[in-house]
């Protein structure tokens, strides 16, 4: 129960420390966290609005990007926060109790909160603007995002050593994962890709998770390919193989 207790209030001393880092001390520091999703969702609506074109499902040019990019960042978003979280916090690893666990599972609490306000306040500010806002499957909503989530913290312990030991896969990894944005479904839906295209960018885990993220408002119409045993196996056996590299991994050379 102690030790328990000890680990509550380190995680706690690190959400704390993290929004102070991240967001600043005001409250304008959060404004950040809506500006560049609302931007993007912003300038491709009107982009496709311009040029006449009509959205791949539904009514919504707005709706259709926000639910893609959203999607997209559940996973990417926490990825990218994760993976620094030993890095950025070497100095305080050194006292005692305070393990490296402890600094990603700060970040990775402020994150799910970060995120979700986002969506939210996003998500709903679309709805009331549309006429006919579709219902919502918030079954298929959350598994995208836990998923998305499972996906990212394996990845992302996972990473945190291979980087830390192996500076050359860190730089390999960034080049190779630099167009996913782009090959996860964001933009357009894989059904409207030719062969082989279509089953190449449904190798990728992430436009699973864009696809189930969609379905939740969407339903089926026009959203083939999703496989849900893949993308369950996938992101499961990610966090595990994650999981053990860290876990495993003679990391303690990370406190030096």
């Amino acid at each position: 129960m102690y030790y328990l207790t000890t680990h509550f209030r380190i995680v706690s001393a690190f959400v704390i420390r993290e929004v102070a880092t991240r967001y600043g001390r005001s409250p304008g520091g959060y404004v950040w966290a809506f500006l560049e999703p609302i931007a993007f969702i912003t300038i491709m609506s009107l982009l496709m609005s311009a040029i006449g074109r009509v959205p791949p499902v539904g009514e919504s040019f707005t709706l259709f990007y926000a639910t893609g990019y959203l999607a997209f960042s559940m996973y990417k978003a926490m990825e990218s926060y994760l993976v620094s979280a030993v890095s950025a916090n070497k100095s305080l690893l050194g006292y005692p109790n305070v393990s490296a666990f402890d600094a990603v599972v700060g970040r990775l609490l402020l994150q799910i909160g970060t995120a979700t306000v986002v969506a939210a306040v996003i998500i709903g500010g679309i709805m009331v603007t549309l006429r006919h806002p579709p219902s919502i499957d918030w079954v298929k909503i959350i598994e995208a995002t836990s998923l998305a989530w499972i996906l990212a913290i394996g990845m992302a312990l996972g990473n945190i050593t291979l980087f830390f030991y192996f500076p050359i896969y860190k730089k390999v990894y960034e080049t190779v994962t630099r167009p996913l944005f782009l090959l996860s479904g964001v933009f357009l839906m894989p059904t409207h890709l030719p062969h082989p295209f279509r089953e190449w960018m449904l190798l990728n885990p992430v436009t699973h998770i864009v696809i189930l993220f969609r379905e939740g408002f969407y339903g089926g119409a026009g959203l083939d390919g999703l496989d849900m045993n893949y993308l369950i196996a996938t992101s499961t056996t990610i966090l595990f193989v994650g999981m053990f590299i860290f876990t495993y991994w003679p990391v303690a050379r990370l406190r030096d």
